[in-house]
């Protein structure tokens, strides 16, 4: 395939693994196209020989060509071009995640800043089941480090912060995470039985990723797709992928393993939302709409009442404003969530109304 043919069906394919150099390819996509990145390129980890176990068994180390440079030079310009490539896909308000280990993380954090990336966070992936440090000559290397950036400061990018917090049990997810790397029966193998990628990344930090950061429907770049697990968990989750991979075994290994996955059912797709991010309804809204009359009582938790008014607002004896600012000065309080505090009788029974705002976000929707 020449590289004009290349950059004209590459416009057109979403849900696919592109064949080639993954700064060329990503040239040739569309512009702004591309709500996510993840990348996990080249660590450059500068082996010298072969590592051996206590009993003299050779580990299966990254030695492949794919990971060698002559140079930090030529390193940090492989980096410069495929930062710059990728940062021409992203939206407005996309925004990246790379990973790496000691070799390059930091000169990936330096190159995004230089390219105008404003860094979110940094997050430590702590693996719960590391390789040991073998020589025994430096400390076992149990994390790898991920870089989240936005296109640029004051961008307006996806954070699911709501969702991350469910699936960290109701606590505020943090930047350390604890995941184990792949065993077992996620480690893909090749048709010798060896690993069919050293670096071969868990479904559960993309997951984590993916969720974090993205919505259904996104499309989600992968410059470095290797065995397919970001297409793997973008599939799942009800997002679209691109995966750019030079490597025709790695191809064929990413190709079944997409194949055999599931997409979620639709309803199971939906995450946990900020309440920020929910449609804004003024409680005038609600008297406008009949819902509540001007002249009906509302109560608060402990039998202090108020009546609704015309404009929206409450009046309580001489006290008068919003359902905030009465139910802030009844109980003494600097403030107050009205929605939660105040309530009005149905069938004889107090009912929030906040019942009410919800019904009427329904129909945003």
């Amino acid at each position: 395939m020449t590289t004009k043919t290349r950059r004209s069906a590459a416009k057109l394919l979403l849900n696919a693994i592109l064949d080639g150099d993954c700064i060329e390819v990503m040239r040739g996509l569309p512009e702004a196209s591309v709500d996510l990145i993840f990348a996990d390129p080249p660590y450059n980890l500068q082996l010298r020989g072969d590592l051996h176990r206590p009993d003299n068994s050779k580990v299966d180390a990254v030695d492949d060509d794919w990971d060698q440079f002559d140079s930090f030079k030529v390193y940090d310009r492989f980096t410069r071009d495929w930062l710059a490539a990728a940062r021409r896909l992203l939206k407005p308000n996309g925004a990246i995640w790379v990973i790496g280990s000691y070799h390059n993380v930091f000169r990936m954090g330096a190159e995004l800043q230089n390219q105008g990336f404003w860094i979110l966070n940094d997050v430590v992936w702590r693996k719960s089941n590391p390789m040991p440090n073998f020589r025994g000559k430096r400390l076992t290397n149990a994390h790898e480090t991920l870089i989240w950036a936005s296109k640029s400061e004051g961008a307006k990018y996806t954070f699911n912060y709501e969702a991350l917090k469910s699936l960290n049990d109701g606590v505020q997810m943090r930047s350390d995470w604890v995941i184990p790397i792949c065993t077992g029966h996620e480690r893909l193998k090749d048709s010798n039985g060896e690993k069919a990628h050293p670096t071969q990344k868990p479904e559960a930090l993309l997951h984590r990723v993916i969720v974090g950061a993205t919505n259904p429907g996104d499309v989600v770049l992968d410059p470095f797709f290797g065995t397919g697990t970001t297409g793997a968990v973008a599939k799942m989750l009800g997002r679209d992928f691109i995966g750019i991979e030079r490597e025709p075994a790695y191809r064929k290994v990413a190709e079944r393993r997409i194949g055999n996955v599931r997409k979620f059912d639709v309803s199971a797709l939906q995450v946990s939302q900020s309440k920020r991010a929910e449609p804004r309804v003024p409680f005038g809204q609600l008297v406008e709409r009949g819902m509540l009359r001007p002249g009906e009582l509302l109560t608060g938790p402990n039998g202090k009442a108020a009546k609704v008014r015309a404009d929206g607002t409450l009046i309580a004896d001489d006290i008068k404003g919003s359902i905030h600012q009465v139910g802030a000065a009844l109980e003494g309080a600097p403030s107050c969530n009205g929605w939660t505090y105040w309530h009005f009788r149905k069938d004889g029974k107090p009912v929030s109304i906040d019942v009410l705002r919800q019904q009427i976000r329904s129909e945003m929707t």
